[in-house]
């Protein structure tokens, strides 16, 4: 944790004026960042992956739902998550109860949004209930469509590793034929041709929730990250 130092108002406001051109600069380089994230190749999906919805077996052309752009959350609800068959991952749900209200804003922009998980339809359906939650949510079932959206190379599906593109976290403990982590994937539909655009995972992850961005900003940040925390929000005494 950051140690805290006690000072005058004329103080505070030199140091926050110089953080302020850091923070400018933070925010011209994310909006750098957003257009190099647009101008990456389009790969279109020669896979046909089949979901459990509220309203059928649909494909994943008919998850954008006549919208142009599709955003999905690879949300951990399965045999190797915690909670277990009742309830999906704490920190996923943490993160869902942030998208929750921002993605009634996506559709008027043509983007649908879709939260994916490998658990049957019944249990998403009963802790979606139990949260309180609006977003669509629906089943990949058997298929491998979170593992093959984790991982992008024959070897790494294979051997079930290489989350994160690679990246040493993880790589020892984490078998994705078996496990699931977290992550959002964008995909658009031209022409009748379904094509994947966008991935991030771990941390990449941060800035879809809205309470990280709050605490961020607090004098005591995220704090020490204590056991327990955070919880499912039905949790918290």
């Amino acid at each position: 944790m950051t140690e805290h130092t006690k000072g005058r108002r004329e103080e505070w406001l030199a140091a926050r004026i110089a953080l302020l051109a850091e923070e400018k600069e933070l925010t011209r380089r994310s909006d750098e960042l957003a257009l190099k994230r647009q101008a990456l190749p389009w790969v279109s999906v020669e896979k046909d992956y089949r979901f459990e919805t509220e309203d059928g077996t649909r494909t994943l052309a008919e998850l954008f739902d006549g919208c142009s752009q599709l955003l999905i959350y690879h949300f951990m609800f399965g045999p190797t998550v915690e909670g277990w068959p009742e309830a999906g991952c704490p920190g996923c749900s943490y993160t869902a109860d942030s998208l929750d209200g921002a993605v009634a804003h996506l559709p008027p922009r043509g983007v649908t949004f879709v939260a994916v998980s490998r658990a049957p339809l019944e249990n998403l359906r009963a802790y979606k209930r139990r949260m309180g939650w609006g977003f669509p949510w629906v089943s990949a079932a058997e298929s491998d469509f979170n593992l093959d959206f984790a991982v992008f190379t024959e070897e790494q599906r294979k051997a079930g590793t290489g989350f994160n593109f690679g990246t040493p976290k993880h790589a020892e403990e984490i078998d994705l034929r078996r496990d699931e982590l977290h992550g959002l994937s964008a995909f658009a539909r031209e022409d009748g041709v379904v094509y994947h655009t966008y991935s991030c995972y771990d941390r990449g992850t941060d800035v879809l929730n809205a309470t990280w961005q709050l605490l961020d900003r607090t004098p005591k940040g995220r704090g020490d990250d204590p056991e327990g925390w955070p919880r499912r929000h039905d949790q918290y005494e």
